[in-house]
């Protein structure tokens, strides 16, 4: 059935903002359209009209505190902009859409024109969740992304996590540099193209989230300092630019709203809040979690995901479901690459251990002074947390985009160790996450691309060069210069993974080793998760140099059954004096359980145990049979 069919059963959704371009009045009547702008630091505000002929400047009303206000009798397809003080035309700062770019006109929507096929979906419960992050510009736009969902259900993926789709300047971009939170990207499709994909999602029993920037704007489009002097704090700068004023209520709701938008208007099951540590103010980050918990209708799951440089646990007790864990990535890093520059310098000092506190506590750094934070303490106790409130990771966007040639880290690892580490990423209770990709044993770079031109396309070319400076790797010119430039076009390109390539081969056996080990996890791990509480984990050998590094590690589940997770990265097998109790439900590679009742475990192998009534598994779904060449049925 089509998205747009008209469905009996079908409906429509539309967030009823209190800024910006609003429909008013019922669907079928005459359109009249409310405009409300805040614009403090002018004097006067006209509504500019670009595709109606013969309509005159509207002058908007001042109603106090820096608001203006105005309604015309024109309906959806109006384009639109502010005229300041009788000279600058600037967009809509929330645009539901801008069809042009951010430097054209913003665009009247009527969100009640999309018929919802699946507006019975209420979400899945967070411990659930296993996360599937992608570009929705390098997959070939929505209906690029839309044509991957049913082959990510089948691999066992319950979330799909959309890199920002907030407007930013040109067609090519990571979407960080937002200058529109409001408007979808119009380069990866329409609004309701955007829709249609959530909606297929859900049909599919998918949930979707989305990335947002709540913490800094771009540095092309954002006209906001011209008109709204007071949005941004004269005493704080970030590392991007201005810092929002997050002590003003207009600002405040401004994001609050935001996130009500995309969770009620577009349906999306969660948000994950980037860079929140940025924001500078954790009282505004509670009162958005009950914001949007006061708001959402009631039976829905809705999930709030935070990246957090300080490990504030506080945040994850009850007001967010989770944390991106950086510092589980990073031991899996050191770990598997033997890097130790940059933030990797806080992690090569017994990463094994520091892997048995991620897994045992959560957080490595939880108020211990850290190398990578100039000896400041970082973090704050995680112990007492459930597992499921960390998102655990070995490649996202960060980690492989943020390098400066963009590597996979199968490019940089073991591949046997590699499969190692990433069965403990699926099997642990922390909440797993993928990069687009990373299921076929990708080994194509993931660099960063924008489409800047001029004088900011050069500084970001030479900033991001000078970046690399201090990596040996980079530590001249002529290596910097292989940095690729993010402008050029054909870095956006070489980050692109291809529709339409075969399934076979390396990756249809690196997709059968996620699928199986995503099958386990369904079956045997899910509906045990709810309550689940980690045990604490054991180091078996710790000796880096001589390329030692073991551990095992336990969680109490939900209906009081162990799963334990022996993990191997080293080059040599260690004793496992004690073999797990329970029924073993993975292992790599092939009969490693076979030594470990023999009391080793081998290199490069990770065996997880389940106590209990265990399901009898088909030979299809049989762990050990994951590196057949037949495909699943």
């Amino acid at each position: 059935m089509s998205p747009l069919s008209h469905d009996p059963h079908a409906r429509q959704y539309m967030h009823c903002l209190p800024f910006g371009a609003q429909l008013i009045g019922a669907a079928h009547a005459q359109p009249h359209t409310r405009f409300r702008f805040w614009a403090p630091s002018c004097q006067t505000v006209q509504v500019v009209f670009e595709n109606v002929k013969d309509a005159p400047p509207l002058d908007m009303t001042p109603t106090g505190n820096g608001w203006f206000e105005a309604q015309a009798p024109c309906g959806p397809g109006t384009l639109y902009r502010y005229c300041v003080d009788g000279q600058q035309r600037v967009p809509d700062p929330a645009s539901r859409f801008q069809p042009q770019g951010v430097h054209g006109p913003s665009e009247v929507l009527d969100p009640r024109a999309y018929a919802w096929q699946h507006a019975h979906w209420q979400g899945r419960p967070w411990e659930e969740t296993v996360i599937y992050e992608l570009h929705v510009g390098a997959l070939g736009g929505y209906p690029g992304v839309m044509k991957r969902l049913p082959a990510l259900a089948a691999l066992g993926v319950t979330a799909v996590e959309l890199m920002p789709l907030n407007d930013y300047p040109g067609e090519r971009g990571w979407g960080y540099d937002v200058v529109l939170p409001y408007a979808p990207h119009a380069a990866y499709g329409s609004p309701d193209e955007l829709k249609a994909l959530v909606d297929t999602a859900h049909g599919l029993g998918l949930q979707m989230f989305i990335d947002v920037v709540y913490n800094h704007f771009g540095p092309d489009g954002n006209w906001l300092g011209h008109y709204a002097k007071p949005f941004f704090r004269q005493d704080v700068k970030t590392p991007w630019g201005e810092a929002l004023d997050f002590d003003r209520f207009e600002v405040r709701d401004f994001y609050c709203d935001n996130a009500l938008y995309w969770l009620t208007e577009y349906r999306f099951d969660g948000l994950r809040i980037d860079a929140a540590h940025a924001i500078g103010n954790t009282n505004w980050l509670r009162e958005l979690a009950d914001h949007v918990k006061a708001r959402v209708e009631p039976g829905r799951h809705v999930h709030l995901v935070l990246e957090n440089e300080h490990n504030e646990a506080n945040l994850l007790e009850s007001h967010f479901s989770a944390q991106w864990n950086d510092d589980a990535h990073h031991c899996f890093h050191v770990l598997l690459t033997g890097e130790s520059e940059g933030y990797y310098r806080a992690f090569t000092e017994s990463p094994i251990g520091k892997l048995a506190r991620v897994l045992g506590e959560g957080f490595v750094y939880q108020g211990e002074p850290s190398p990578a934070h100039a000896g400041k303490p970082r973090g704050e106790p995680s112990a007492h947390l459930p597992p499921t409130a960390f998102v655990m990771f070995l490649q996202n966007h960060d980690q492989i985009g943020n390098r400066a040639l963009g590597d996979r880290l199968r490019t940089l690892a073991d591949d046997d160790a590699l499969r190692a580490a990433t069965a403990m990423l699926l099997l642990s209770p922390q909440i797993p996450l993928l990069f687009m990709e990373e299921e076929f044993g990708s080994t194509q770079p993931f660099q960063f691309f924008t489409a800047f031109t001029g004088q900011l396309a050069d500084a970001v070319r030479e900033g991001r060069r000078r970046e690399f400076k201090a990596f040996s790797a980079f530590n001249d010119e002529t290596s910097r210069a292989r940095i690729p430039d993010p402008n050029d076009p054909q870095t956006f390109v070489n980050s692109s993974p291809p529709a339409d390539a075969p399934l076979d081969g390396e990756r249809l056996e690196w997709m059968h080793f996620y699928k199986s080990a995503l099958c386990v996890r369904a079956h045997l791990l899910m509906p045990r998760l709810r309550h689940a509480r980690a045990l604490g984990a054991a180091v078996l050998a710790d000796d880096a140099a001589n390329g030692l590094a073991a551990l095992v590690a336990r969680w109490r589940l939900d209906d009081g059954e162990t799963l334990t997770i022996a993990l191997n990265l080293g080059r040599d097998g260690v004793p496992l004096s004690a073999r797990p109790e329970g029924m073993v439900i993975f292992e790599t590679p092939p009969r490693a359980r076979d030594y470990a009742d023999n009391g080793v475990l081998p290199e490069s192998a990770c065996i997880a145990w389940l106590t209990g009534d265990v399901p009898e598994y088909s030979s299809e779904h049989d762990a050990r049979v994951v590196h057949r060449e037949e495909p699943y049925a």
